[in-house]
């Protein structure tokens, strides 16, 4: 998305970095593979570790407004501080190195001021005083431990098992699917409020009898599985709703837009839709009475598969890809080829569009193309959030284009 006055993003990685002497805002703006012996790596490496890190001191100052209640009364206190004193340590370390060796002194400077600053408001010895559990917050604790676990598993998984082996890290589109991730984690405190809030009220309307006594006493190994179905079945007719109602897909169009998928690409949710889905999948959910332990269970399930079905990996297990939701089953679902388009609904179980009839058939095992025919949405996050209250050129529909 070159402009004119801007550098060239799709090459400004890919060539040698230390001759283009990119300052740290034109390589915020850059793409493309990190280029070897250009001290680019370690040195982005120091600065997230580096701010990863103050944020992380930041949160111990205010942890009744920056970190989740449902989080917060779990930590090992103690083994935080020392994950929080080691990470101070090597962040210092590589930038010190790359420093003496000469490699992207501005970069490293960044991080050795980000780990000056977190030293300076007490490190990793930050005393917690006692505060208010009830009180407005922002999940800046769940941002960290996501981000840190998410790419620590997938980047790694995407290399060994790569769909496009071509595609980098900072691929095309990577910094808006970042502040998605990292704008989504923050405001799911606030989500999950108005999210409960609704279904509380909604569910005073239900009685209350044997289904819900029989559910909540379900075992886990039965009620975890019957959960996930259960919410796949709200979810599927909601996502099925979304591609066929316009102005949900307006909404919609937003996660559709990102032309590359891996592990961030997932994030890139329209906050109106992430109420939308979340309230009508937890709905039934808790309708039936599900246990805290259950729902809790399905979270991290539908957290992790999330990430899975969107990531940049070769997978498609085999027979169980007829029953479980992959990422090949779900790049159908993102493509621009007609075989994909509005087919694939199923988040968790794939077999809810075969049983639908609206599984994605092809003759080949990959589709060409991602994004949204036309290619209409913007690609700003001001845009995106403006966008379902815009009249594009183009249609607004898949299956009107």
């Amino acid at each position: 998305m070159t402009q004119s006055g801007e550098i060239d993003s799709q090459s400004a990685l890919a060539e040698d970095v230390d001759d283009l002497d990119l300052t740290p805002a034109e390589l915020l703006r850059a793409d493309g593979p990190l280029p070897r012996g250009s001290g680019l790596g370690p040195s982005v490496f120091a600065v997230g570790i580096a701010l990863l890190s103050f944020m992380a001191v930041v949160a111990f100052h205010f942890p009744q407004y920056l970190t989740t209640p449902d989080l917060r009364h779990g930590y090992d206190v103690e083994m935080l501080r020392k994950i929080l004193f080691v990470s101070l340590v090597v962040g210092a370390a590589v930038a010190i190195v790359n420093l003496i060796m000469r490699r992207r002194w501005q970069l490293n400077l960044i991080a050795l001021s980000f780990i000056t600053a977190a030293v300076a408001l007490g490190g990793s010895a930050v005393k917690v005083k006692d505060f208010p559990d009830h009180t407005p917050y922002i999940g800046l604790d769940l941002f960290i431990i996501d981000l840190l676990t998410t790419a620590a598993v997938f980047i790694v998984a995407e290399k060994l098992f790569a769909l496009k082996r071509d595609q980098p890290i900072f691929r095309r589109g990577w910094q808006l699917d970042l502040g998605y991730f990292f704008g989504n984690d923050l405001i799911v405190g606030a989500v999950l409020v108005v999210v409960n809030t609704v279904t509380r009220d909604t569910l005073q309307w239900v009685p209350n009898g044997g289904v819900q006594r029989w559910v909540s006493g379900l075992p886990l190994w039965i009620a975890v599985p019957f959960a996930m179905l259960v919410a796949d079945f709200s979810q599927y007719w909601t996502h099925r709703a979304n591609h066929q109602i316009k102005p949900l897909w307006k909404m919609h169009a937003v996660h559709h837009s990102t032309e590359a998928l891996d592990w961030m690409s997932g994030s890139r949710l329209h906050l109106g839709e992430i109420l939308q889905v979340r309230i009508m999948v937890i709905l039934p959910v808790l309708a039936l009475g599900f246990s805290k332990g259950t729902v809790d269970i399905y979270v991290l399930i539908v957290s992790t598969q999330s990430v899975f079905i969107h990531s940049n990996m070769r997978s498609k297990l085999g027979p169980l890809r007829y029953i479980i939701a992959t990422p090949n089953f779900h790049h159908w679902h993102h493509s621009q080829d007609h075989e994909g388009i509005d087919k694939n609904y199923a988040a968790h179980f794939s077999f809810l569009d075969y049983l639908f009839g609206t599984a994605a058939s092809a003759d080949r095992d990959w589709p060409d193309r991602y994004g949204v025919l036309g290619d209409y949405v913007p690609q700003t996050y001001l845009g995106q959030m403006t966008f379902p209250f815009t009249k594009p050129k183009l249609g607004v529909n898949h299956a009107n284009e």
